[in-house]
């Protein structure tokens, strides 16, 4: 009888656990899954995309939800631990048994869930600018590639109008990011001619505060004749001490600019701006642009933020780019769900391609129909006093992502859409 019984309950878990995420429809609700680092050194980051999910999901339910069912959303912090995120997937895909899952914020942390979501066929939406060099079938990458936002900002740099920079110093957090970021920047400066011995490289580790010697050498670098320019991968709360070293040491945008990937409004709450003004950023959406969808998003963020008391948000509330790719991810998969009449995996997969959401950016966002990659356009904003940016150069529309980056040898044999597994 309890071999019996066991047989039973082990063909049922194999049966379940090839499904993907289809059994998420038997039940009253649609559950969904929130996997951001809400705690520790990335929570500066990620807890506003948790609170941005959660606007989008209350947004779709209030006009009814999907196939007639309410989302109903399941967070968990992994709390900035990497192998901690591996673990709660596992645990919202088969404990919870979410349909999808919007989360991540640094690669690493995106690396350990990967296999997760490969193994159990989830889907993971997300929502931050990256290296490139992956592709798989369960993620959609709503954020920027290389060619969306690291290049186009260098290019800018050695422009007349980015003051013509000669010299480089590729300074960021050690892992996975930003050495594959600088990788494809060191391969891009070297074809433009840029000399070796005018790139410095340096690294700090997640949650580094002392940032005077790297300031000391980047002020020594900077002071032998050619332009210099800063590319800042830093990640995290170590963006507070290091712009504020920054201003301490007198290092202004107008001597040695320096452009962010990684920090936008949300980062720079935090500091003193002043001292910060013209040094710049490169992303796909500014708070600060204008226009009538940025408008209402604005607007219904900062109402949304109000209501439910969001520390910092209720009384100053700031939009950013992680932000908006986060409410396009929920809302374009809501809508592939409608369109496929399934939360199953495959079905869902299928009915992302091609789908498109008119974006706070003030343009129409389109899932490429095979690569996982959103068309994007591309900002560079100057730091202002009040901690916004003043958008300074911008594409003419939205930018197809290349995952691949060209900088890369070997990666023009590579295919530009994902076939089972990921592809690394």
């Amino acid at each position: 009888m309890q071999r019996r019984f066991t047989l039973k309950a082990l063909t049922a878990a194999v049966a379940l656990a090839g499904t993907g995420a289809a059994f998420a429809q038997s039940s009253d609700t649609i559950k969904v899954g929130i996997l951001h680092s809400l705690s520790g050194t990335m929570a500066i980051s990620e807890t506003v995309l948790k609170d941005t999910a959660l606007m989008a999901i209350e947004e779709i339910n209030a006009k009814g939800g999907v196939l007639g069912k309410k989302l109903e959303p399941v967070v968990v912090d992994p709390a900035s631990n990497w192998p901690l995120f591996a673990e709660k997937t596992r645990q919202l895909l088969t404990q919870d048994k979410v349909a999808v899952i919007f989360g991540c914020w640094t690669s690493v942390s995106r690396k350990s869930v990967l296999p997760v979501v490969e193994e159990l066929n989830g889907l993971l939406f997300y929502p931050v600018q990256y290296e490139g060099e992956e592709l798989s079938k369960n993620v959609f990458y709503t954020g920027a590639a290389p060619n969306q936002q690291a290049i186009p900002a260098v290019e800018y740099l050695m422009s007349k109008d980015g003051g013509g920079a000669k010299r480089f110093v590729l300074l960021g957090t050690d892992y996975v990011y930003p050495r594959t970021t600088n990788k494809i920047l060191r391969a891009f400066l070297k074809s433009k001619g840029v000399a070796e011995s005018d790139i410095m490289e340096e690294y700090t580790p997640f949650g580094h505060s002392d940032y005077q010697t790297i300031i000391a050498k980047i002020k020594k670098f900077s002071g032998e004749g050619k332009k210099t320019a800063v590319i800042s991968t830093i990640n995290g709360d170590s963006n507070v001490p290091f712009y504020k070293e920054l201003g301490n040491a007198g290092l202004k945008a107008k001597d040695v600019p320096v452009v962010a990937f990684s920090v936008g409004e949300e980062e720079l709450r935090g500091v003193d701006t002043k001292p910060l003004v013209g040094h710049l950023a490169a992303w796909n959406y500014f708070m600060s642009v204008k226009n009538p969808t940025n408008t209402e998003f604005t607007k219904k963020w900062g109402a949304y933020a109000k209501t439910k008391g969001i520390a910092g948000h209720k009384d100053k509330p700031l939009t950013n780019d992680p932000m908006e790719a986060t409410y396009i991810g929920v809302h374009m998969w809501a809508q592939a769900v409608a369109k496929a009449k399934s939360t199953d995996t495959d079905k869902v997969i299928a009915a992302m391609a091609g789908q498109t959401f008119k974006a706070p950016s003030g343009f129409t966002a389109t899932m490429d129909a095979k690569n996982h990659h959103l068309h994007k356009p591309v900002f560079i904003g100057e730091v202002k006093g009040d901690g916004q940016f003043n958008v300074v150069w911008k594409t003419p529309g939205p930018v197809k992502a290349k995952p691949w980056s060209p900088f890369i040898e070997g990666n023009d044999k590579k295919k530009d859409e994902p076939d089972g597994k990921s592809k690394m």
